[in-house]
């Protein structure tokens, strides 16, 4: 009788060690999720001022790629005319 309780026994006291040690973990880590959810939010003010330094960033952005195409196209005729200088001298 006593060798059919003894798995029994160790079945019930794993299973009460193991939740005693679980059970604060599961708790602790349902805070850590909880309270990133209530994490502050970014006011509406300063969302939407993001969002024109956005925009103000994107179209300085397209200016500096005008002006380096500018700037290609500018050395392009540069090294054109000075090729074509040389050729003349010769």
């Amino acid at each position: 009788m006593m060798d059919e309780l003894l798995p029994f026994l160790f079945a019930f006291a794993s299973l009460a060690v193991g939740a005693r040690i679980i059970l604060p973990l599961v708790r602790a880590y349902a805070k850590r999720v909880e309270s990133r959810a209530d994490a502050p939010r970014i006011p509406a003010e300063v969302s939407s001022r993001l969002e024109r330094m956005e925009q103000a960033i994107d179209s300085i952005a397209v200016e500096v790629e005008r002006i380096s195409e500018a700037q290609r196209f500018t050395t392009k005729l540069l090294t054109e005319k000075a090729r074509s200088y040389a050729e003349g001298a010769e």
